[in-house]
């Protein structure tokens, strides 16, 4: 069903539909009184109205995931200090020569495990820098992934400012023409003289 070519049933008393503007699927509808906005290729309600007094200006934006950016770059940092930290620390060199396998104290009660443990943490130690730079390497590689599922959730969206209350948003159209009409029709005073030309005087009087 077309909600924008019947809005008028939606009307109250004494109101007057002054102009609309298709926007993709659905559009939004200038009355005397309201802004009817009608949104069915958009999540949530698919019709939204508000008092004029209380719409704000109209704008095209960007948008996307924000969980997914603050996610890469997180993982873009720790990625880029793990490699940083293992290409300019160099920690089989501070452990290079010590040997805890010889002496007579090695072979004490309880001490021979206790140097065999000793033993294992400095080879693991010898190891971390390239550690560090494996870690840091998954770290860069996951960064891109998520970076790359951010930049693809980004769109642009045309956005009617309301105060008070949850902005209005709508799939921007490739027609900036288009935008230049719905900035008209809601804000007719405030508008550029060229989108104002393009609608209708007729349309925009009660």
């Amino acid at each position: 069903m077309d909600w924008v070519e019947r809005a008028g049933d939606l009307l109250y008393d004494g109101e007057a539909i002054e102009t609309e503007v298709r926007v993709g699927s659905g559009g939004v509808v200038v009355t005397s009184h309201r802004l009817l906005a009608f949104t069915p290729d958009r999540e949530g309600p698919n019709y939204r109205t508000v008092d004029r007094p209380n719409v704000e200006g109209v704008d095209v934006r960007t948008s996307g995931e924000g969980e997914f950016l603050e996610q890469g770059i997180k993982a873009l940092v720790v990625g880029v200090v793990l490699v940083g930290a293992g290409q300019v620390v160099s920690l089989d060199s501070m452990v290079e020569g010590i040997s805890l396998g010889s002496g007579e104290a090695a072979g004490a009660v309880g001490l021979g495990q206790m140097m065999g443990l000793l033993g294992g943490l400095l080879t693991l130690l010898a190891q971390l820098d390239d550690l560090m730079q494996l870690f840091g390497g998954l770290a860069l590689a996951l960064s891109v992934v998520v970076l790359g599922v951010y930049a693809w959730s980004r769109e642009r969206v045309l956005v009617v400012g309301v105060a008070g209350g949850e902005d209005i948003v709508l799939s921007a159209p490739d027609d900036e023409d288009v935008v230049d009409q719905v900035r008209a029709a809601v804000l007719p005073g405030d508008a550029p003289a060229d989108a104002a030309r393009s609608t209708p005087v007729d349309d925009l009087l009660p």
